[in-house]
């Protein structure tokens, strides 16, 4: 990377900046970004999707979080780049935040450059307090100086839109519209800027090819009061069907007049609804600096999309049932006597997907599958390459953390599994075990509304806690229906939802019937293992009520598949974690034999022995 580096230093010259932030986001505020959007690889090497780097004339650095760490030093060359946690126990890595770093490094008088289209109006608050702090100045920059550098930089995406059923969606785009409308009118705003194309995608029923994993189109769009919508995208993305399809009321623009459309509607003195905490800073800026009004809050948009519709309920709860013959098939294959031995991470990935492309609705998966034996397991957003690819038998304990797209549904899924049972140590099963009894936790938990998920979020902690042992990741994230895997401003995690690299949290809402969120506890031996148990789960009203007269919602799960029966320590299960187990296998059984019984007679056969009561 060290010429990539050269090449972005002399850019910054001509840009006649002393710094530069590179963050992974891109100007659309996705996690997961197309190839052209790579900056953060580009500079550093890394492939995750969750970090930033700043560089400076004659130092630089590189920060993500505890799910990236050991992957970070495996890709970031030190000798480009400092490297750090903002986690917390991370060793060898040392834990520092990109402000700090700054604070410490930028030099007196310096200027600290920033793409304004590729940072929040929230998280810029941030990194301009830390630059003042270090007596330099931040300058937003015309044109970003790292594009400038990638010569081979890839083409920006021109794939076709495709139209979103009603079967599947369950509600109309102008449904969803006036519901919007009434929203603005209710906050007394003109306008909504949208920034986010999973926001789009959801409001027009469409769906993209754009960004890998998920289906979006690349776009902007402006909501309006009266239920109209002006729609910024590449015009050869759409076709006549579309055309129709979104009807009169949806205005269709090139993406290239977003800018532009904006500014006069801030000229006429609207009052414009901003996320700030997930729209770039550059159009907070065209709003202000043009005599608009700026209403900052969450996106209604997040919550609306979030709370799913009956339609999409029952739709998601089909595609797990395939989703789990699907696992169930894979998990029966790499099971077999001396199978682990016939497969490596790579070639186990490839079974797992050909096994869910056969499955209706299959459109992709949602992720990069986690296929990781051995100690690769304790790298907690493990990528697999042809480099790194080793085979099940590397370590007994191999963790599958993947999902997939389907017309009605969205999967994500974890399973840790025993791929030599008799290598398994006591150690490993008891704390298997404990990760599990987190998973139950979770799974079991009654709560009032209102409640949010930081307060469900210890529950799955403790077990672990017990011995001294933790995982720093979240424990659960929202999930869409076919959009984003990872999705929504609600989790069960002390941590923001958004990227907890980014300088500023996505203010977080309560749970509430209709969201689905994961279930995903677990623990990292560094160099050993990895182990993670990972469920979807939607809230549900339990139809009770608490002393106070709040409704009483619980989680219902929504994926199928045996949990491995082999690295459980029944000891350490109480009477009601037992009891758990036992029905949540018992209806995983119900569920998927007779669909195996008619496709896989073998896989069958092993679900029946998988899912004995324990």
């Amino acid at each position: 990377m060290s010429d990539n580096i050269n090449l972005l230093r002399a850019e910054m010259l001509k840009h006649k900046i002393d710094g530069f932030v590179v963050p992974h986001d891109d100007e659309f505020c996705n996690e997961f970004v197309p190839s052209f959007a790579e900056r953060l690889a580009y500079i550093t090497g890394f492939k995750g999707s969750a970090g930033i780097a700043v560089v400076l004339k004659e130092k630089a650095s590189f920060f993500t979080d505890s799910r990236y760490t050991i992957q970070a030093r495996n890709e970031v060359n030190s000798r480009d780049f400092e490297i750090y946690s903002i986690t917390n126990d991370q060793l060898p890595t040392p834990t520092l935040k990109p402000v700090k770093w700054i604070e410490k490094n930028l030099p007196k008088g310096a200027t600290l450059g920033i793409d304004p289209w590729l940072h929040t109006a929230n998280g810029v608050q941030f990194i301009r307090e830390a630059v003042e702090k270090a007596g330099g100045t931040l300058v937003f920059v015309d044109s970003n100086p790292l594009d400038a550098a990638w010569k081979d930089r890839p083409l920006a995406p021109i794939t076709p839109v495709a139209l979103y059923s009603l079967e599947f969606a369950g509600k109309s785009s102008e449904e969803k519209r006036n519901e919007l409308s009434k929203i603005l009118k209710s906050k007394g705003v003109d306008a909504l800027a949208i920034i986010m194309s999973e926001e789009i995608c959801w409001l027009l029923n469409i769906r993209g090819n754009d960004v890998p994993n998920t289906p979006l189109a690349l776009s902007y769009a402006i909501a309006y009061k009266d239920g109209s919508v002006d729609w910024f995208i590449e015009p050869r993305k759409i076709n006549e069907d579309v055309k129709k399809w979104i009807g009169s009321d949806v205005c269709l623009y090139d993406l290239s007049e977003f800018q532009n459309a904006l500014t006069v509607l801030a000229c006429q003195g609207s009052k414009i609804w901003v996320d700030t905490w997930k729209t770039p800073v550059k159009v907070q800026d065209i709003v202000t600096q043009n005599g608009g009004v700026i209403y900052a809050d969450s996106s209604p948009l997040q919550l609306m999309k979030a709370l799913k519709n009956d339609t999409e309920i029952k739709g998601t709860i089909d595609a797990h049932i395939r989703d789990g013959v699907a696992l169930t098939r894979f998990i029966a294959v790499i099971s077999e006597p001396d199978a682990a031995a016939k497969f490596d991470e790579i070639s186990a990935a490839d079974l797992l997907e050909k096994f869910r492309s056969e499955g209706k609705n299959f459109r992709g998966l949602s992720f990069k599958t986690i296929s990781a034996a051995g100690g690769h397991g304790a790298i907690v957003h493990y990528s697999t390459s042809q480099e790194s690819n080793m085979p099940l038998l590397f370590g007994p304990i191999y963790l599958v953390d993947s999902g997939a797209q389907y017309l009605d549904g969205t999967t994500d899924v974890t399973r840790t599994i025993a791929v030599d049972s008799k290598a398994i140590t006591d150690e490993m099963r008891d704390h298997v075990t404990r990760v599990l009894k987190g998973h139950i936790q979770i799974a079991t938990s009654v709560f009032s509304e209102g409640t949010m998920g930081d307060k469900l979020d210890p529950k799955a902690h403790v077990a672990l806690k017990e011995i001294g042992l933790d995982y720093e990741h979240g424990t659960g994230h929202g999930v869409d229906i076919y959009l984003s895997v990872h999705a929504g401003n609600y989790s069960i995690s002390p941590l923001p939802p958004s990227s907890s690299v980014t300088p500023s949290p996505s203010p977080s809402v309560s749970l509430q019937p209709g969201m689905i969120i994961s279930n995903e506890p677990g623990y990292y031996k560094e160099g050993a293992y990895g182990i993670r148990i990972e469920n979807l789960v939607v809230v549900a009203d339990t139809g009770k009520k608490d002393k106070d007269g709040k409704a009483l919602f619980g989680f219902k799960t929504l994926t199928m598949a045996p949990i491995d029966r082999n690295l459980i320590k029944k000891s350490l299960l109480d009477k009601d974690e037992l009891k758990w187990l036992n029905d949540y296998h018992s209806e995983v059984r119900k569920t998927l034999l007779p669909l195996l019984e008619k496709v896989d007679s073998k896989a069958a056969a092993f679900l029946i022995e998988a899912t004995e009561p324990v």
